[in-house]
């Protein structure tokens, strides 16, 4: 059965770096817990998600002009995912969260087509964070994982962190994932 989803992006008002940071926290707990604003924007990614029989995931990205970039196919097996994920690039945040999802649940095959793009990308929305709750949310519905809506962010968040962009800084913290999971605008 086909699910239709949306996913928004968020702007970061105040302490964007006190969010990504954070994470530091893990290491020194005297760091101070980051504290941030954030507003959800009513831009996004709309996707279809449908169930495959075999075991890959099928994923078309359409760009804020109209491009469709894929479909790209991934194999679902955990290893191959994490070295697409750690390759580095557009595709590896999708990689990244289908290998965080495939190694916790038992999912099968996955068609992700994101048909509409209203959310600018690398432009400070969110949009690699966005992509990447799409995919935990795709697999949350159809296969009915029961993630709460803090479950679609912390895959989504896990995700972002296994690509390169988590050492390179851009990595946002779990507050872009947080927002772009919001119910409010699904």
């Amino acid at each position: 059965m086909e699910k239709e989803l949306f996913v928004s992006g968020r702007l970061c008002l105040f302490g964007e770096h006190s969010d990504w940071a954070g994470e530091y926290r893990l290491h020194n707990p005297e760091i101070s817990t980051g504290r941030t604003l954030v507003i959800g924007t009513n831009q996004g990614l709309h996707a279809t998600a449908t169930p495959l029989e075999s075991n890959i995931l099928t994923v078309s990205a359409c760009s804020y002009n109209g491009d469709i970039h894929g479909p790209k196919t991934f194999d679902l097996d955990p290893q191959a995912l994490l070295a697409e994920a750690q390759a580095g690039g557009f595709w590896s945040y999708i990689a990244g969260t289908a290998y965080r999802i495939v190694v916790n649940h038992e999912v099968g095959g996955l068609e992700l087509k994101n048909h509409k793009t209203t959310l600018h990308m690398s432009k400070g929305l969110s949009s690699s964070a966005a992509i990447c709750v799409m995919v935990a949310r795709a697999f949350n519905q159809v296969y009915e994982l029961k993630l709460t809506i803090r479950g679609e962010m912390e895959f989504a968040y896990l995700g972002e962190i296994t690509t390169p962009s988590k050492s390179d800084g851009s990595s946002r913290g779990s507050n872009s994932n947080a927002l772009c999971t919001s119910s409010w605008w699904t």
